[in-house]
């Protein structure tokens, strides 16, 4: 990988709002590149082939983890998920700016491949708010919930493996943060 461009990490526990973060950012910055993530599970209406995932088979994700294709993967709820690699090496050869939004086992495996990506961590402001929030989406059963935040506890004690951190308590305020880092590197 050169040094022209930059692979960004975004990361954090379920219910701490990446994904309106990083909506609004994309929004603010369109010359950011988010990475689009590989998947077995079935189309949702609705969804498009390599504009929310790359839809394949089993078959077709193992062929890349056997060739090494993927920056980082792994499985959840029976499917797979994963980075394909050529796409993201091609947009940091390019120059652009690439944001992963993935979970801590997918960080870690892009950390050790791709060690100069710059990683970012997004907290809650609290444990509490993180449950009400988790528990606020009214769409998970109370089992799930308890996995939700069984994890939640093992992603927040891995924050500071992680090269910058911030919190999530006002959305304005840490989309600014998360922008003015995204946009220094």
């Amino acid at each position: 990988m050169t040094n022209t461009g930059r692979l960004i990490v975004l990361t954090g526990p379920s219910g701490v709002g990446k994904g309106t973060l990083l909506k609004q950012l994309l929004q603010h910055c369109p010359d950011l590149y988010l990475s689009i993530s590989a998947t077995t599970r079935p189309p949702r209406p609705g969804e498009i082939e390599g504009k929310q995932y790359y839809f394949l088979t089993k078959a077709q994700f193992q062929d890349r983890i056997d060739q090494d294709q993927l920056l980082e993967w792994a499985e959840y709820a029976g499917n797979f998920y994963g980075t394909l690699r050529d796409p993201v090496i091609q947009e940091v050869n390019q120059g652009h700016k690439v944001i992963l939004e993935i979970e801590l086992v997918g960080a870690r495996q892009v950390r050790q491949k791709v060690p100069e990506a710059f990683q970012i961590f997004i907290n809650p402001p609290s444990w509490s708010a993180l449950e009400t929030r988790i528990r606020g989406r009214g769409q998970d059963s109370e089992t799930a919930i308890a996995r939700r935040l069984d994890q939640a506890k093992v992603e927040l004690a891995a924050a500071d493996e992680f090269d910058f951190q911030l919190v999530n308590d006002d959305l304005d305020t840490a989309l600014q943060e998360l922008k003015a880092k995204v946009l220094s590197l």
